[in-house]
């Protein structure tokens, strides 16, 4: 006799493009484990690749079969954008194009400007009502952009670009300068664009409860070189190994994922990339770098922190490559 599955949890579909990437190959396993939605709900894949990459898509699928995880009830793959999202409840984008050799910025934004417009179409016309979209690609703050510009059905704030592997790089430096575990580094935000005009905040981080600046006394290296290692680690990632981050990615995917649909610990927030609504000052309708918190059902930013004279200079440099950066993709964007 079959067991009975009377009161088992209906699989949540989950669209992740890009899938025979590496960042990809890292993040699509632990999905399966349960590392992105808790270890009792079942999911389903569903794969999204251009039509050169589907047969190594094709093997990551055969893998993700001969590990037998009991939560993963099916796995879809496809070419087809309205088939990948068909359904979803969480999309992640993960497949972009990378700059390459001589190409300039706005010539990538141009290029994935024809990958996320569609994307973002095909979101709005076959996903889930309670879509959720992280998207990961870079330049992902702009990425995201496009695509939520293209989908005016879904309501801004489901759409998230991700900042938290630069948090996570943080936090690690912090704890190392303190000789202290990385899991008592709190607060740390890292507002505006994914690059190198990034801000990552030490005068708002704390350490074991007390803030950072009164922890580390080297004021210097905070306002200093723990600001430009953050900006630059994805280069020294590159230069280091041959190829851009990839587990670590695959890893702050799971971690932005989850502090959006769970509750904020109380007095933390984490980076998150949403939609301005003017906070701080930042222009409205940016996808801009913020500390935000959420209650599990909904987000907001958080607010009423203060910047010295330093922060809020860097914070302008950052608004202004993402603003310059919108100007660059405005003719391909909806009206």
């Amino acid at each position: 006799m079959m067991p009975s599955t009377d009161g088992a949890r209906a699989p949540v579909r989950v669209a992740v493009t890009g899938g025979a990437g590496q960042i990809g190959y890292s993040l699509l396993f632990r999905i399966a484990a349960g590392d992105l939605l808790g270890p009792n709900q079942p999911i389903i894949l569903q794969l999204l690749e251009v039509e050169p990459a589907m047969k190594a898509l094709e093997g990551v699928a055969m893998e993700l079969d001969d590990c037998a995880f009991p939560l993963l009830h099916d796995t879809l793959l496809t070419s087809k954008p309205e088939k990948a999202f068909d359904g979803a409840s969480w999309a992640l984008l993960v497949g972009a194009v990378p700059r390459k050799q001589g190409m300039e910025r706005s010539d990538l934004l141009n290029v994935n400007a024809g990958i996320f417009g569609p994307q973002g179409k095909a979101i709005a016309k076959s996903a889930a009502s309670d879509i959720r979209i992280l998207v990961v690609g870079n330049p992902c703050n702009t990425n995201c952009l496009i695509a939520r510009s293209n989908a005016p059905e879904i309501a801004p704030e489901r759409w998230f670009a991700m900042m938290r592997l630069d948090e996570n790089r943080a936090k690690t430096l912090l704890a190392r300068k303190a000789g202290l575990p990385v899991q008592v580094v709190t607060n740390v935000g890292v507002w505006g664009n994914h690059s190198t005009t990034q801000y990552p905040d030490p005068r708002n981080a704390k350490l074991a409860g007390l803030p950072a600046y009164d922890v580390i006394r080297d004021h210097g290296w905070l306002n200093g070189k723990f600001i430009e290692t953050v900006q630059k680690r994805g280069a020294a990632v590159i230069e280091a190994r041959g190829s851009s981050s990839a587990a670590s990615a695959a890893n702050a995917v799971l971690d932005s994922v989850k502090s959006i649909w769970n509750p904020t610990n109380w007095g933390d927030w984490h980076s998150l990339a949403v939609v301005s609504h003017g906070e701080y000052g930042i222009p409205e309708g940016l996808q801009f770098g913020f500390p935000v918190k959420s209650d599990g059902r909904s987000w907001e930013v958080v607010t009423g922190l203060e910047h010295d004279n330093d922060a809020k200079d860097r914070i302008k440099k950052t608004t202004e490559e993402l603003v310059q950066e919108r100007e660059l993709v405005k003719a391909l964007l909806p009206t």
